[in-house]
């Protein structure tokens, strides 16, 4: 299987400048100025006044759905693949959140390895909001160690009304299990963290950091553009050498409340000094985003989009006038090196041809192509998922 993007701005994510990119079966195969070849299989994308840029890594997505806060038939939508593939997203990392008793996670391993088989790269987290965590096998680390496409524990939940108010030891301890799974099978082994709005914000993280030899870089709290206060707290995380990250998901009623939409968010941080490789941002695709009425009863949901996080991205650029090449990172290359994806979140030789091209001027996708393989083209769904 033969791809030749020729005549293509390219940004790694750094620039390359004008350039032909061929892809061989999965991965990028040469990058120069003129590539010439001729093949009767070879698939010729014509990059003219186009950017290529690598497949976007979204590190929370609930790709087997999440339990909704209005009963059982609020429980939200799997993931689709055109979800992802349409937006730019090649790869992405399945959780459990609130809801581990009606979500499982032998359902969440299965929901990854579907959309693997289907054309993009999936993975996930075992363990669901609360401490301890449940697992496959019966611990952390052997769940990250024996399970292929488990890189991490999370989303654990912390300053949340719902989660289970972890304590300094039971946070160290996951922590403890999760980097030593890590070591032992050469992945992450990261804790992600979800973050609520209660008045601990970061504070058991920096408990664990700074009484333990656990580095911060072991932790990667989400959601923290929920508020201003929350936010200026990440950014005293982040000189630990921590990353945040940032949602891009909402509703009207989150930002009447106080939250940040994640484009504006990361600028704010970029402003204050913040480098972008401790800054991502994430969907949270497919998560319920609760809607109450002016007395705190439930009245409806909106459902997390993965798309949203393209469109974060493209406000980052063309409202924010962050550089495309921090911009790129921030969706791409941050992620995949904090969750340890060394094939992913850049194009180079070697790595998984995960290539979105984009018009120039509007940033809008014309084609999506994932391990090497063309999923849309002139913004279309080449390829569905096997139920779309």
């Amino acid at each position: 299987m033969l791809t030749l993007i020729k005549n293509v701005e390219c940004y790694s994510p750094s620039p390359l400048g004008t350039v032909d990119i061929l892809i061989a079966n999965n991965a990028v195969a040469h990058i120069a100025r003129d590539i010439s070849m001729h093949s009767p299989s070879l698939n010729i994308i014509d990059g003219s006044d186009l950017i290529a840029l690598p497949g976007l890594v979204d590190s929370l997505v609930h790709i087997s759905g999440g339990g909704g806060e209005g009963g059982f038939h609020t429980r939200t939508p799997q993931m689709q693949l055109s979800d992802a593939s349409l937006h730019g997203v090649t790869t992405v990392i399945g959780a459990l959140g609130t809801d581990a008793t009606t979500r499982t996670l032998p359902d969440l391993v299965a929901k990854a390895k579907g959309l693997n088989i289907e054309g993009i790269s999936a993975y996930c987290y075992t363990g669901s909001y609360h401490l301890p965590a449940r697992t496959i096998t019966g611990n952390v680390t052997d769940d990250v160690v024996l399970i292929d496409c488990i890189i991490g524990v999370g989303e654990v939940a912390i300053a949340d009304h719902r989660a289970a108010e972890p304590t300094f030891q039971a946070l160290a301890e996951v922590a403890a299990q999760a980097r030593t799974g890590g070591m032992i099978s050469g992945k992450a082994g990261i804790v992600y963290i979800h973050t609520g709005d209660g008045k601990r914000q970061l504070s058991v993280l920096h408990d664990v950091v700074d009484n333990t030899d656990i580095p911060a870089s072991q932790f990667y709290p989400t959601h923290i553009n929920r508020n201003q206060s929350l936010l200026d707290a990440g950014i005293a995380w982040t000189q630990k050498g921590g990353v945040i990250d940032m949602t891009t998901s909402t509703n009207k009623q989150f930002i009447e409340e106080g939250e940040i939409p994640a484009a504006e968010a990361v600028a704010y941080c970029l402003n204050k000094g913040v480098p972008a490789n401790c800054l991502s941002m994430s969907s949270d695709g497919n998560a319920s985003l609760p809607i109450f009425d002016d007395v705190g009863q439930f009245v409806g949901l909106e459902v997390g989009k993965v798309g949203s996080l393209f469109g974060a991205f493209k406000a980052l650029v063309l409202q924010h006038n962050v550089s495309l090449e921090n911009a790129i990172a921030i969706v791409s290359s941050t992620p995949a090196k904090r969750l340890k994806l060394h094939h992913k979140g850049k194009i180079e030789v070697g790595c998984d041809a995960d290539i979105v091209l984009c018009k120039k001027t509007t940033l809008d996708i014309v084609h999506v192509v994932a391990r090497g393989k063309q999923l849309v083209k002139h913004s279309k769904v080449l390829i569905k998922g096997m139920f779309e």
